[in-house]
């Protein structure tokens, strides 16, 4: 087999999707709404099918580190559009085109009611694909911001989809102001990098990391590749929305469920993820930048748990699920487990994409009532949603042999082994959520599965739903019967299925390849080096200890995560089913910690009083101060002085021939009188 991927196979697998969403979106009137999913879910399919030879190629030896086409050059540096194929884009490659393939055939049955924009979707899902697999496959910055962005604006294009709706509007603006702070960082860590470097090419850059590592800022103790690795993380911070920048993602539910799956599961939220991965080489020279993102992780995967507990919105619980989740994988890149972090992206994807589209079959079902408050006993009316739906749940909060189980606990005992900064606190962090995490996963299960059917009486008066029939009651309460759940369409439960089956079997297949073997030994991001250096043994303590999926399975069931995994289902089991009336008792017994959890810590309180006003009163004061007083003073005061002038020197223009001989008299003393003066010293 070749060594080197064929340029025309990989330039292909991006351009696929384009080509759909390009069609989809500029000749919608002449291919329909069927010719729109059509188009788009053949491009997806063949960037899938290519994506997935790829991976074979790589697994087999091959991969591709070259540009493709060469933009502009500016002296020695070069601004490239380049390929970097290895396991690690392989990978990422197969996960983003499945998901957003079941994603493209899901949404057919999601959006069939849809009389405008039905073949917009179509079109901005498929550009988002091509923007997340171009940020994947870069191999230099310029590159990776170039899909960092496009990601990011297409995310806002989606998340407002339903632009009539207010709230929307605020979303998706929401979103993408947040993306903009972590992004300022993001360039400045790219900036650095560039300057310092003299390249915007990975290889480049990370065969001078040991020289970069030795560079201070002048006059500080500051080192280069920690401000710069910071920066970068910074970005990381704001798309894969880990704390204080994760405000926008649970907002971002205001977007149709589709797109809810593909921003959480297998694209948006991963690109942060995957940027550290692919940083690793610079990361590594600064345990100072290591720790701060094993902080800020630990932070993200519990407190964000917090919040999903509390959650009567579907859709909300499992976005703060991805938010906890997705600090599970920050803390493992923290303390230099990047396989471990990969592992669980992997595994992550497909659990949390079939929990979104669970969630969204239920609320077809539903006819669109996201309140869990409204619902239960609706395993017997859709019982494939139901089925799987609880395979994503066993997976999510790390039940034996699942997929969760093997991606979870191997970064729980990577950050036990650490001894990195911040790790005692990380290691806290991510086995207290472990409890949460079964906590608020099966609330949301046995709320919307089991239990009284209460579809069939008055909606909860706190719901949206119940404020509805509130305010409509006298003219609709009254001559109708409930609406019946239903299942939803083979479209829609084919993509869960399909999903459900990695979900369950992906993590038993993968850990041994990824974890302690060679699947990524050929990656440049990869070196066995770093993985087992100096100061990071995680991985090489846990491989010696790894004896098979099987026997990983048994020596794990007994341990402490699976224990507090077991004691928040039956917690969950017994607060509401068992007895639902001690639930409303414990929130008002510990009021004030409900209402520090129902209001998300105040954090949206604290970025609208301190930023957003904030941000208004100095843009007033230097409205008023410096465009007004100063600018404008000066500006205006120099137009004055000039009328003024001119006002004065008019007299002398009075018509006489004496008046201007008198001024030439007067002229010529003063010059003779400077001239002398000049000359006499």
């Amino acid at each position: 087999m070749s060594t080197t991927l064929n340029e025309n196979l990989l330039l292909a697998v991006p351009l696929a999707p384009l080509a759909g969403s390009l069609i989809a979106g500029l000749f919608s009137k002449v291919v329909g709404r069927k010719g729109a999913h059509s188009i788009t879910i053949l491009g997806v399919f063949v960037s899938f099918i290519l994506s997935a030879i790829v991976y074979n190629d790589v697994l087999h030896g091959a991969s591709f580190n070259a540009t493709v086409y060469a933009w502009m050059s500016i002296g020695n540096l070069k601004m490239e559009v380049g390929f970097l194929v290895d396991s690690l884009t392989a990978m990422m490659m197969v996960i983003v085109t499945f998901v957003s393939l079941m994603v493209h055939i899901y949404t057919i049955g999601y959006m069939a009611d849809e009389e405008v924009g039905y073949e917009r979707f179509f079109s901005y899902i498929s550009l988002f694909t091509f923007s997340m697999l171009m940020l994947v496959m870069s191999n230099n910055f310029l590159q990776l911001f170039f899909g960092w962005e496009a990601v990011g604006f297409v995310s806002y294009l989606l998340i407002g989809f339903y632009f009539t709706r207010e709230s929307a509007i605020y979303a998706n603006m929401k979103a993408f102001i947040v993306n903009r702070v972590g992004d300022f960082g993001f360039l400045l860590g790219i900036g650095l990098i560039l300057a310092f470097a003299g390249s915007l090419n990975y290889t480049d850059v990370f065969v001078q990391s040991d020289t970069l590592a030795t560079m201070s800022f002048h006059g500080t103790s500051w080192g280069l590749l920690t401000v710069a690795c910071i920066c970068l993380f910074i970005g990381a911070m704001g798309k894969s929305a880990q704390f204080p920048l994760h405000v926008w993602l649970p907002d971002s539910m205001e977007g149709p469920t589709p797109i809810s799956a593909l921003i959480h599961a297998a694209t948006m939220v991963t690109a942060g993820i995957f940027m550290v991965t692919r940083m690793s080489p610079l990361f590594e020279h600064s345990d100072a930048a290591l720790s701060f993102v094993t902080v800020i992780g630990a932070i993200t995967a519990l407190f964000m748990g917090f919040l999903g507990v509390v959650q009567n919105d579907i859709k909300r619980v499992v976005a703060y699920s991805t938010l906890s989740q997705l600090g599970y994988m920050t803390v493992a890149l923290g303390v230099s487990a990047y396989p471990v972090a990969v592992f669980h992206l992997g595994t992550h994807a497909f659990f949390k994409a079939l929990l979104f589209l669970g969630a969204g079959s239920i609320i077809i079902g539903m006819h669109h009532d996201q309140d869990m408050r409204n619902m239960g006993g609706l395993a017997k009316y859709v019982p494939i949603t139901w089925i799987t739906s609880l395979l994503g749940s066993l997976a999510l909060i790390g039940t034996p042999f699942f997929s969760g189980f093997y991606s979870k606990d191997s970064i729980i005992d990577a950050v036990k082994l650490s001894h990195l900064s911040g790790s005692g606190f990380a290691y806290f962090a991510v086995v207290a959520s472990v409890f949460v995490t079964a906590l608020y996963s099966f609330r949301m299960y046995f709320l919307v599965f089991h239990g009284p059917e209460r579809f069939r009486g008055p909606k909860h008066p706190d719901s949206p739903m119940g404020q509805a029939e509130a305010h409509c009651h006298d003219d609709h309460g009254h001559g109708h019967g409930p609406h019946i759940p239903h299942e939803s369409p083979w479209v829609v439960t084919l993509p869960m299925i399909l999903l459900a089956i990695p979900s369950v079997i992906i993590g038993a297949i993968m850990v041994g390849p990824m974890l302690f073997g060679d699947f990524f030994s050929h990656g440049v991001a990869f070196d066995k080096v770093i993985f087992i250096s100096e100061h990071h043994e995680a991985l090489k303590e846990m491989g010696e200890e790894f004896h098979g999926w099987f026997a990983m399975g048994l020596h794990l069931i007994s341990g402490l995560p699976m224990w507090l995994a077991f004691a928040g289902v039956v917690v969950a089991w017994f607060l509401y089913m068992k007895r639902p009336d001690l639930p409303p008792v414990i929130a008002r017994t510990f009021g004030p910690i409900y209402t520090l959890l129902d209001n998300k810590y105040y954090c949206d309180k604290i970025n609208e009083v301190v930023f957003a006003k904030g941000a208004v009163a100095l843009g007033r004061g230097l409205w008023k101060e410096g465009d007004v007083v100063v600018i404008d003073g000066v500006v205006n005061g120099s137009a004055n002085f000039m009328a003024w002038f001119a006002g004065v020197i008019r007299f002398l223009q009075s018509g006489y021939i004496y008046h201007y001989v008198f001024a030439m008299i007067i002229g010529m003393l003063g010059l003779l009188t400077l001239f002398v003066t000049l000359g006499g010293k």
